[in-house]
């Protein structure tokens, strides 16, 4: 059940920008965006991509990103997640820009970790958001303590978060969706029952077990090696807990690729659909070359949205990624793999395609 379509992509829903794409309109503004508001984390996770930023105590200028928001939602941007190389909620005014994301017309999500998700702050920015995804990679607090790099009364903490999350979406008919999610690991594989039936039991939308996904740039690497097959047996104990206000998503599309580490496409084309903003207000065409110069697009602390998307910079950058990047040196299952699954097939389609 994927009824959120998670391990796929739902790039099939904005075929007016694919049509533009695919007509070689000039300029391509993305669909969704990633924003990280702050560089600072309260955990040090044992699988952590971004280790490599430093976990610096940077945050986005809160007027001047407002700003550039108003501007993204006049150009067509539709959704934004607030996640990236740092704890989202750690940003001293992240309820402003929320509710200013949507204010403008830009559907917003969150991922975090959800230790600062209390209910006070949950009450004021529930009936903003679309959805809120609880990065949770354990059943127990003394297992969470130990991948999570933190105390094991956080654990406890999150559970408590998210039950009292619940409670308000229910009191006010919020649409928001809540949901768990989990990267599968040696450390926590024998735990995935106990936290699925946690989520179930307190109430969330939905659980995600994914798999690990190796950043290029990352300074850990204990993971690399991991292989999926040994666990797939667990998809099918997670599947009985599946019902009607219960979702269990186990990324075995996901995980397949991991293992096997196929490509169905020669050169990445999904980079116009969407972008990346560090906390130090960067903008980037790829998540997994951040650090990379021939991905930097501008920086919107010096210069509006518009003028960084229609620059030189980005124009060389796709020329580049069209005509020197090795995808097979990509991040395998980068988050534009589906997407680009899907649009190389477009472009390339099989033999007999009118008989539909």
């Amino acid at each position: 059940m994927d009824k959120y379509r998670i391990d796929s992509h739902k790039l099939m829903y904005h075929i007016s920008r694919v049509n533009e794409w695919l007509g070689a309109k000039k300029t391509i503004y993305p669909i969704y965006m990633e924003v990280s508001p702050s560089g600072a984390c309260n955990h040090r996770c044992t699988f952590c991509a971004l280790d490599f930023m430093e976990y610096q105590k940077r945050y986005l200028e809160t007027r001047m990103f407002q700003k550039r928001l108003s501007e993204m939602g006049r150009l067509g941007i539709k959704s934004i997640m607030y996640a990236g190389e740092g704890e989202p909620l750690l940003h001293k005014h992240i309820v402003d820009i929320i509710i200013h994301t949507k204010k403008v017309g830009i559907d917003v999500a969150i991922t975090t970790n959800g230790v600062l998700l209390r209910k006070t702050l949950a009450q004021k920015i529930l009936g903003h958001i679309e959805w809120i995804k609880v990065s949770i990679n354990a059943g127990t607090d003394e297992n969470y303590a130990n991948i999570h790099g933190t105390k094991p009364s956080d654990f406890n903490k999150v559970i408590k978060n998210l039950t009292d999350a619940v409670k308000i979406k229910q009191e006010n008919n919020y649409n928001c969706t809540l949901g768990m999610q989990m990267l599968l690991l040696p450390e926590n594989q024998h735990e995935v029952i106990v936290l699925a039936e946690i989520a179930k039991k307190i109430g969330v939308d939905y659980i995600v077990i994914k798999p690990y996904s190796q950043h290029l740039k990352s300074k850990t690497d204990r993971y690399k090696g991991i292989k999926y097959r040994p666990y797939l047996h667990i998809a099918d104990e997670l599947q009985k807990l599946n019902c009607q206000n219960f979702n269990v998503v186990f990324r075995l599309n996901t995980m397949s690729k991991w293992d096997d580490h196929s490509q169905k496409y020669e050169n990445c084309i999904a980079l116009p659909f969407w972008s990346y903003i560090d906390a130090g207000g960067n903008v980037w065409g790829c998540s997994a070359y951040i650090g990379n110069k021939k991905f930097l697009y501008g920086n919107i602390n010096d210069e509006p949205f518009q003028t960084i998307w229609n620059g030189e910079k980005r124009a060389k950058s796709l020329e580049w990624v069209e005509n020197c990047l090795d995808t097979n040196q990509c991040r395998v299952n980068c988050r534009m793999d589906e997407i680009n699954r899907y649009l190389w097939e477009i472009k390339h389609p099989p033999a007999h395609v009118n008989f539909i």
